[in-house]
């Protein structure tokens, strides 16, 4: 087989239902997509010759990347043994992704651009024709077509329509299956290194028991997610690692008054954070969305998107910092002052702490909490407010400062920002610029997804990439 037809035959992504082999004339025929037209179309691709011995691909992770990779790996070259190495439950982190309900891909979003500022680390990386392999309507499709039906909520977010992350597990699982894929649990690789021959010498270690099982691959792929195991794996291959950060956590406020507000949601506030170390002004500590206050401090996507962001500025700041909320971003200061003084002369008879401009969308008990750090007493009428103290509330809702002292605790942080840089991966096949058939996808990498929502189309995006080179290897 040439390069260039494999290459071109993968890039175009080929679909998991291929049609049926014709031997006599030595030509596999494969089902192209073409991402333009969006239609399937054949061509015909040169047939492997069968290899006295076969070869092994190890993945090392049971997770969305892992197993779709796996998955790839057979659909394309189903004469490849895959073996996948997972210490723990496969596909752990998909069950509890979306609140148990999984969070697919967004179906939103398909422009190359906009997709690659979902990533504080790798967002100028992956600009340009990064997703043309592998995009949100290719991972819609892959489920769709395996039986999974899906829906799109109004932000965009695409859910099962069973509401249950069950289903793409039991998809994923089942496929694997099917392809014959090897699923090994309970167990680490706990090192690697490079044979005279070009082999991946493996060691192998059960994680309850005394047990060193030595396993010689072809190839590698590393798809542990931000686990320690595959940062060290690759740090024996030859490659650096950023130090691993926790990313997408909560904030610990030191309000008491806040914490009985405990439930209280806003749709939309702006939030910029401040911090000692940090003195320059950086527009990703800036951010807007939704956000939750829970009994110990702040959430919500607006939270969780500032630290991704802020990640490494919050560590290297030990967590602490000021938080400025703007409760009402799409109204001017001086448009707030003039509507608070309307509502004061319309409604002067009336207790302050029961009456407020509807049009800044707030609850009671917020309301409540504003008044009472204004220092207002409870029986206080709108006509005994002072100028001085419609002006401290409006600067309050556009202002209201919070002290962070630190972030939500964890056993185990659900995403981090550290792993293997992508300066050491070609990002065309996902390849190693170090060791030859040592590959990497999802979170090992240096990289962090700004929300959940889209790890699964990266984790895909990548296994696709990394099929280019096991597959033409193969044939």
């Amino acid at each position: 087989m040439s390069f260039h037809l494999a290459r071109l035959s993968l890039q175009f992504g080929i679909s998991s239902r291929t049609a049926a082999t014709n031997s006599s004339n030595g030509y596999y025929y494969h089902l192209l997509f073409n991402p333009t037209k969006r239609k399937f179309t054949a061509t015909a691709i040169p047939k492997a010759q069968k290899s006295s011995k076969e070869e092994l691909l190890v993945v090392v992770g049971g997770g969305a990347a892992g197993v779709y990779g796996a998955i790839r790996a057979k659909t394309l070259a189903p004469n490849l043994d895959v073996l996948v190495i997972e210490k723990g439950m496969p596909l752990s982190k998909v069950k509890i992704s979306g609140g148990g309900r999984c969070n697919v891909t967004n179906g939103h979003c398909s422009d190359n651009k906009i997709l690659a500022e979902q990533y504080p680390r790798g967002h100028r990386e992956f600009r340009g024709s990064f997703f043309d392999m592998h995009g949100p309507a290719d991972t819609m499709s892959w489920f769709t077509d395996h039986g999974v039906a899906l829906k799109i909520e109004e932000d965009g977010r695409v859910f099962p329509t069973s509401n249950s992350s069950s289903s793409v597990i039991d998809c994923l699982l089942s496929e694997a299956k099917h392809r014959g894929v090897s699923l090994q649990t309970k167990k680490v690789v706990s090192s690697a290194s490079v044979g005279a021959g070009g082999k991946f010498l493996l060691k192998l270690e059960k994680r309850t028991v005394s047990f060193v099982e030595n396993v010689k691959a072809d190839y590698l792929l590393i798809a542990s997610g931000s686990s320690q195991q595959g940062h060290c794996l690759a740090a024996q291959l030859g490659h650096s690692i950023v130090d691993p950060v926790p990313s997408l956590f909560t904030f610990k406020i030191a309000d008491s008054g806040l914490a009985e507000l405990s439930g209280v949601t806003f749709p939309k506030v702006e939030v910029k954070l401040k911090l000692e170390n940090i003195l320059r002004n950086t527009p990703h500590l800036t951010q807007v969305g939704p956000m939750l206050v829970t009994h110990w401090g702040l959430s919500g996507p607006v939270i969780l998107r500032l630290s991704a962001w802020g990640a490494r500025d919050l560590f290297s700041s030990g967590y602490k910092g000021t938080l400025m909320v703007d409760f009402v971003p799409d109204l001017h200061l001086e448009d707030m002052k003039s509507i608070l003084n309307q509502h004061k002369h319309k409604y002067a008879k009336q207790k302050a702490l029961n009456s407020w401009p509807l049009g800044f969308s707030l609850t009671k008990r917020f309301w409540k909490y504003i008044v009472d750090r204004e220092g207002l007493i409870g029986d206080t009428l709108w006509a005994s407010i002072s100028n001085n103290s419609i002006v401290s509330i409006a600067h309050l809702l556009k202002h209201c400062a919070f002290e962070v002292t630190g972030k939500g605790q964890y056993k185990d942080e659900f995403v981090t920002a550290g792993g293997v840089p992508l300066s050491e991966i070609s990002l065309n096949t996902m390849e190693s610029k170090k060791c030859a058939r040592l590959f990497f996808a999802g979170e090992v990498m240096f990289l962090t997804l700004r929300l959940f929502r889209f790890l699964f189309l990266f984790c895909e995006r990548d296994s696709s990439n990394f099929c280019t080179e096991a597959h033409l290897s193969r044939s």
